[in-house]
């Protein structure tokens, strides 16, 4: 697929990966969409992207959303569902772990009512992240949800097709979402790297160019990039 003159939705792309997408998108002649509960944070995007105030989570106003956008030719969330429950399984608050499912549902919905306002030639890209393969200790929350979005995604790129729909796993990615200032974060990510065969986080425009891969193969359907350091091979 060639982005230039497509239109895409990026829900949950006013920060983060989902903005790098946006952005990656726009630079190679998209009309970007770029929709999040703050689309304030994006700052000063430019004439490229349009921001768009939507809450995924909110099936109706996804949908009302997503039929005044269409049509569309290319639908990626990259939304993180809010709150997300991590630490040990046997103490956590199951009101918190059931609450990291609005990720799920997010996507989810999103393709429920996106793809029916798309071309058969669209695409569609979600994001997991490692611990829905390998998990690290507090992380069963998180793995569960990733792993929900890749069963999700290859279950249903059968009847989708010809749409394709795939997944790109983030690993330790550095974005907004890791708080902490300059020292304390590059000891923060030294600390939770040190195992990776690639010792640094990576970055948003590393999993946005995985995005934008996955959008413009046409021969990846039902398949998961993994864009993680080396986490599932240490």
């Amino acid at each position: 697929m060639q982005v230039s003159n497509r239109k895409a939705i990026v829900i949950g792309g006013t920060s983060g990966i989902g903005l790098a997408t946006a952005r990656r998108l726009a630079a190679a002649g998209a009309e970007v969409v770029a929709a999040s509960r703050d689309p304030g944070k994006a700052g000063d995007v430019g004439p490229d992207i349009r921001l768009v105030r939507c809450d995924a989570r909110d099936a109706d106003a996804l949908q009302a959303f997503l039929a005044a956008e269409a049509p569309f030719d290319i639908l990626v969330n990259a939304a993180t569902g809010g709150e997300r429950a991590v630490g040990p399984f046997l103490e956590m608050d199951m009101d918190g772990y059931k609450a990291s499912f609005d990720k799920l549902w997010s996507y989810v919905q999103s393709v429920r009512f996106g793809v029916p306002h798309m071309p058969q030639d669209g695409a569609v890209v979600l994001v997991s992240g490692a611990p829905a393969r390998k998990a690290r200790p507090g992380q069963t929350a998180l793995a569960s949800v990733g792993g929900a979005v890749e069963a999700f995604a290859k279950a249903v790129a059968r009847e989708l097709r010809p749409v394709r729909i795939n997944v790109v796993a983030p690993g330790i990615i550095d974005t907004p979402m890791v708080s902490g200032e300059h020292a304390e974060r590059e000891a923060h990510f030294a600390r939770i790297t040190q195992g990776n065969l690639i010792q640094r986080p990576g970055t948003a425009d590393e999993v946005a160019d995985a995005i934008l891969l996955a959008i413009t193969n046409g021969f990846l359907t039902g398949t998961v990039i993994d864009v993680d350091g080396g986490w599932l091979t240490a």
